[in-house]
């Protein structure tokens, strides 16, 4: 069906969908009392017609939308706090709300979300967090940012390779190489990785840059282990009993997320391996607790909660021709998670 000159209407919305006026306004609104069914049809012949973004877009450009939102893999991640707290200041001196959704990495949740906070017309959304390799994984959510910005929404991105809008790009490769040539430099050749899915941009951004410092070294990448597991503090307990287990020459665990990192410890201290002089470990990110563990962890610093604050700067700017890329800069901190040199290969991860 086609809409009406000067934009489709809500009437044209429920006629598409065969049910009545108020029906489409409370399955658009979220109110409770529509079947699932019915407001799913709602929804997609209002994506169709393209109704929910040029309303919007009316209300963006009437000044009433206060809100914005911000989308995140996992709030309880320290990573993704530390973003939202910019995101927060940053509003707040803007006088606006913030509403976060929260996806578990799960690009399905993802889109819901997305579409969420598109009916909800908020004045901006930022992605933050690591897209998927596969770029076809992102091209749904792609579409409906593209179709929100071009009706009057403004988009950014944290991290993000894949969704062409304007985005904060930490220095993901860079920070893999300057943590691996940490580790090289005092003397350590077995280097285990813990590691989330690889099929995330972040993770083989950072494992990228480890093998080119590995392969710079005369070492052979594919001969470090890579252990893979939940890219959260539990899934680094889990790959690091897997590391002592199965790899007992190694000399320092690298985890390209605190969160992992900061599991990881707490396994080498049940098993009575001593950190650094026994087993190295550092993490990426800096996450705010990583001073304050025992021994604090040596680690790849990001800005977190300026790069959320980039983000929403980006987004409540005029839209350009051409996505805008803010790139952040990164440092290396040395604490007492590593040692001075490494340990003897033999025996190294056993008390």
């Amino acid at each position: 069906m086609a809409a009406t000159e000067g934009g489709p209407r809500l009437i044209d919305v429920a006629r598409a969908a065969g049910v009545s006026i108020a029906t489409a306004s409370r399955a658009l609104a979220g109110t409770p009392g529509v079947r699932p069914a019915v407001a799913e049809a709602v929804r997609r012949q209002a994506d169709e017609l393209g109704y929910v973004a040029n309303v919007h877009a009316r209300t963006l450009a009437g000044g009433h939308s206060r809100t914005v939102g911000l989308v995140v893999h996992e709030i309880g991640d320290p990573y993704f706090s530390e973003i939202a707290s910019g995101l927060l200041r940053l509003a707040d001196t803007e006088g606006l709300s913030l509403q976060i959704c929260h996806t578990g990495r799960d690009p399905g949740a993802e889109l819901r979300q997305i579409r969420t906070l598109v009916a909800h017309r908020v004045a901006a959304i930022v992605v933050a967090g690591s897209g998927f390799v596969d770029a076809a994984v992102e091209e749904p959510a792609r579409r409906e940012l593209e179709r929100y910005a071009a009706n009057g929404g403004r988009v950014a991105v944290i991290g993000r390779h894949h969704l062409g809008a304007d985005a904060v790009l930490p220095p993901n490769e860079e920070g893999g190489r300057a943590v691996a040539e940490h580790l090289l430099a005092l003397g350590h050749r077995q280097i285990a990785v813990i590691t989330g899915s690889p099929v995330l941009t972040t993770v083989a951004d950072r494992l990228a840059g480890v093998h080119a410092a590995l392969a710079d070294a005369g070492l052979d990448p594919a001969a470090a282990p890579v252990v893979e597991g939940p890219f959260t503090r539990d899934g680094g307990r889990e790959c690091a009993r897997r590391v002592l287990a199965e790899h007992p020459g190694t000399t320092a665990i690298l985890a390209l997320n605190d969160d992992m990192a900061i599991g990881c410890l707490s396994v080498l201290r049940e098993a009575g391996v001593a950190v650094p002089d026994r087993m190295a470990v550092t993490g990426f990110d800096d996450v705010a607790v990583a001073v304050d563990l025992n021994p604090s962890l040596t680690t790849f610093r990001l800005p977190m909660a300026q790069m959320g604050e980039a983000a929403l700067t980006l987004a409540l700017k005029e839209p350009t021709s051409r996505p805008r890329r803010h790139h952040v800069v990164g440092e290396l901190v040395v604490r007492g998670s590593t040692a001075v040199t490494a340990p003897a290969a033999a025996g190294a991860a056993t008390p």
